[in-house]
């Protein structure tokens, strides 16, 4: 099809994520991508500069991870792992994912999307506090602007309203604290977790979730002392810590997983998006020895049963062996050290424009909030948009974190996260281009 036909064609038959025709009337349609550039139908080029949607860290168009998925369906496409089968691809990255992650975590479960290996800490730890007798820890605490995936469950732990809007109800027994944040909360942030849970009663909270850097809720680092005070709340409190890291894995900080830049482990981690950095869809939970050790000693009458048909797919586990080599070979992880830095310093020469109100981030994780009034911190809403098309018109592609007022403000937020490949010269472009955008829209 040329591509007025496909464009017709996807009007009429394509429901998009986060779906609004209003949204919809000229779509890009991507054909390749190379590095940290993506192309479009009619030639044009684009500056990745959300690594297309956090997720595709290693770059575009590494024939090897293609390579990789060829060679595995030659053989063997995919074959059941539930208890009873395995698969080499499985057992192996298994193994690597547990070598470079944090060093109290034994065990892995594999799933195929973010939002699924959220859903699946959820029930783990359910599961784990059943198996110690005290089956009324059930509930879940996360944070206000945190985001989580939006299937039911993550739906309810994500703390950004639109997202509820027209799914209500949410899911029982999720409660949002306010995160972190310095430029609008002062303080640390950690007492309301222990707020939330003496508010709740300790004897009915399961598990704490966060994001290291809330990432698509506005690229929201924390202070230094956040992590540390709830890792000793929860130990405290006898409540379990996930930690997701579904965009702050695998390089994006600058660290394999991003809560070593605080000295914290978790109990459990999610992760999917950079695993394999989005060649084929692969996510999963990591687990601690003592929740591991939950699973593997449980009675046939209390067995583990959690499952999804493509746990352990071994076409996407090869996939995921293949990128980690390349992580390995490329340093990339180190990359995304380096040139985090350099964007972090960049993107501060944003600041003196008269709607930036903040610039923050860590490693590769960079966000850029509006503000109406320096002054007042008042948030700048249906700005972002505006300053999105005018970033696509001069070749750079990325999203916002649309703004909210009220109780809990947060500006349009321009979020940038390019590829762990991304040259010093395609960061200062991004900026460059970033900077003519805010200002014509200003």
């Amino acid at each position: 099809m040329d591509t007025r036909t496909l464009l017709t064609t996807d009007l009429a038959a394509l429901i998009h994520p986060l779906h609004h025709p209003a949204d919809h009337q000229a779509p890009v349609v991507f054909v390749s991508g190379q590095g940290a550039v993506l192309r479009d139908a009619d030639g044009h080029e684009y500056l990745d500069g959300l690594s297309s949607l956090w997720n595709v860290n290693a770059g575009h168009g590494r024939t090897e991870l293609a390579e990789a998925a060829a060679a595995q369906m030659r053989n063997l496409a995919f074959a059941s792992a539930y208890t009873g089968y395995t698969n080499p691809p499985a057992i192996r990255l298994a193994e690597r994912l547990l070598r470079v992650a944090y060093p109290n975590l034994s065990g892995v479960y594999f799933t195929t999307a973010g939002a699924e290996s959220n859903e699946t800490a959820f029930k783990i730890v359910r599961y784990f506090w059943r198996r110690q007798g005290r089956p009324g820890k059930t509930k879940v605490i996360s944070r206000i602007h945190g985001y989580h995936g939006v299937t039911m469950a993550a739906m309810s732990a994500t703390g950004i309203p639109s997202f509820h809007t027209m799914f209500q109800p949410v899911v029982p027994g999720f409660t949002h604290v306010v995160p972190s944040y310095p430029y609008r909360y002062p303080g640390s942030g950690a007492a309301a977790l222990e707020e939330a849970i003496m508010r709740e009663g300790p004897d009915t909270v399961a598990a704490f979730i966060a994001e290291p850097v809330i990432g698509a809720g506005g690229v929201i680092p924390p202070t230094p002392d956040y992590f540390p005070a709830v890792r000793e709340i929860c130990d405290r409190h006898h409540v379990l810590f996930i930690a997701d890291e579904i965009i702050t894995g695998f390089g994006r900080t600058g660290r394999w997983f991003a809560l070593d830049h605080w000295g914290v482990q978790p109990d459990l981690v999610t992760f999917a998006k950079g695993v394999t950095s989005a060649y084929l869809p692969l996510g999963g939970v990591m687990v601690s020895r003592r929740v591991h050790e939950a699973i593997v000693q449980a009675p046939m009458s209390e067995r583990f049963m959690h499952a999804a048909t493509y746990s352990g797919h071994p076409t996407c586990c090869a996939v995921g062996l293949a990128n980690l080599d390349i992580f390995e070979r490329e340093q990339l992880v180190e990359r995304g050290a380096a040139m985090g830095a350099r964007l972090q310093q960049k993107a501060q020469s944003l600041r003196p424009l008269p709607i930036v109100g903040d610039v923050r981030g860590l490693g590769l994780m960079c966000g850029i909030e509006l503000v109406a009034d320096k002054a007042t911190k008042a948030p700048a809403l249906q700005v972002g948009g505006k300053i999105l098309g005018e970033a696509r018109r001069r070749g750079l592609i990325t999203r916002i974190r649309t703004g909210q007022a009220g109780a809990h403000p947060i500006g349009d937020t321009i979020c940038l996260a390019p590829p762990l490949v991304v040259s010093e010269a395609q960061i200062d472009r991004m900026i460059e281009i970033l900077r003519e955008s805010i200002t014509a829209v200003a």
